[in-house]
């Protein structure tokens, strides 16, 4: 029984460690794609290899990261698949052209709060 709980644990353990790394793999890629494919392909293998994984997978495409990341070997191997870009938000309103560094953009119900100022206090009743 001991057995298969550690040999859970290592698997879980492994599979979070590929996750990590292809976070960070994808987040460095799609930070460095001005540069080109290459070299942002290259930053990405070189923080998934920080991470104690294997760039196994690197795509860029304009801004937009893909990568592929492993951990583990033999039957503790995983892979692990993430995607990194800027955040759009497609609505017909102001918000909807993709800015960075552009601050918060708040749609719906929200939106009309917090652009309206704000209502008077309603008068105490003490006496």
């Amino acid at each position: 029984m001991f057995g298969i709980v550690l040999g859970l644990g290592q698997a879980v353990v492994t599979r979070h460690r590929a996750a990590g790394g292809a976070d960070m793999a994808a987040l460095a890629a799609a930070d460095h794609w001005a540069e080109g494919a290459t070299a942002a392909c290259a930053r990405a293998d070189g923080v998934a290899r920080a991470q104690g994984t294997r760039l196994t997978r690197c795509v860029v495409v304009g801004d937009v990261s893909d990568v592929t990341a492993a951990s583990g070997a033999g039957p503790f191997a995983a892979e692990v698949r993430a995607r990194a870009g800027p955040a759009t938000i497609s609505t017909g309103d102001a918000c909807s052209a993709p800015r960075r560094g552009a601050g918060n953009c708040v749609t719906g119900p929200d939106a009309a709060a917090l652009t309206q100022p704000p209502a008077p206090a309603p008068p105490s009743a003490a006496p």
